[in-house]
């Protein structure tokens, strides 16, 4: 049974490793988060495991099935079944009432998405967010990559803008003016996980941020000014 080692840390719990569920556990596992997948298929569960060693085989979904895994000890529980509705449905209603925090669920069209907000879950739509990544990328040379979480956040990965280049993160106020969170750094390889105050952006910089598409377009417009 998985269970929460690092309390600082997000913990997601995804059912369903379609293409969808799987390039978003390898993109979360780039982020360095801690995470348990959950699949009836044994050979996709099987490619996870370069990912994570809580990676589970459950023939049914039912809730308790679902609670063997541990999947409520989890912060954000993640439902990536699209091709079954009833399936995506009762999946999401089961994490929902097994009390995890945020429960976001993949639809795979308006109507399903709206059943799938009443049981309470954040709504994703795929191919939506497809091509908001592929227009954020083709209009914003720094925008290296585009992830929207939920349809308020959203992680990018970016190079950091010039007028940055030499200040620290106090004087940049990537959240005050921006309401963006940097979770992480990577400059040549050497990634800082605990972004400080005072840390001093250098060029090549490449930051991982989270928060809105609004804030996102906010910086790269205030990029474009400077």
């Amino acid at each position: 049974m998985f269970s929460k080692n690092k309390p600082i840390k997000t913990t997601y719990g995804i059912v369903g490793l379609g293409r969808f569920g799987s390039a978003l556990t390898a993109k979360l596992s780039e982020f360095g988060a801690e995470l348990m997948v959950i699949d009836r298929d044994e050979e996709r569960v099987r490619e996870m495991r370069d990912y994570t060693d809580n990676a589970f085989v459950v023939a049914s979904l039912d809730k308790k099935s679902l609670a063997e895994t541990g999947i409520q000890n989890c912060d954000v529980g993640v439902v990536c079944i699209g091709d079954h509705l009833d399936t995506s449905i009762l999946t999401t209603l089961n994490l929902v009432g097994m009390g995890i925090k945020k429960v976001v669920a993949k639809a795979i069209s308006e109507e399903h998405g709206e059943i799938l907000k009443k049981l309470g879950a954040e709504v994703v739509y795929p191919e939506q967010d497809m091509a908001i990544r592929l227009a954020v990328r083709l209009e914003n040379s720094n925008v290296l990559d585009f992830m929207q979480l939920t349809e308020k956040i959203n992680i990018s990965k970016m190079l950091v803008p010039e007028w940055a280049i030499g200040k620290s993160v106090v004087e940049t106020e990537f959240r005050s003016k921006f309401a963006l969170n940097i979770i992480a750094i990577d400059n040549a390889g050497n990634v800082v996980e605990h972004v400080k105050p005072d840390y001093i952006f250098r060029e090549g910089d490449i930051l991982f941020v989270s928060g809105s598409k609004d804030a996102v377009i906010r910086l790269l417009e205030q990029s474009t000014e400077k």
